[in-house]
């Protein structure tokens, strides 16, 4: 996941410098709503199937 977040943050630094910082900011909202929706299913297939890791 560290590098997930490393390359989001590469493209919204670049996006920032090129396209201006009202494009990298709606682009890092999206970002970070589809990685809580998926964040938020993962926790529920956890949670639901009741496996537990350490």
């Amino acid at each position: 996941m560290n590098l997930v977040f490393i390359i989001i943050v590469v493209v919204a630094i670049v996006l920032a410098i090129v396209g201006g910082l009202n494009t990298a900011l709606n682009w890092l909202l999206w970002v970070g709503i589809i990685i809580a929706v998926l964040a938020l299913i993962a926790f529920l297939l956890r949670t639901i199937s009741g496996r537990k890791r350490v």
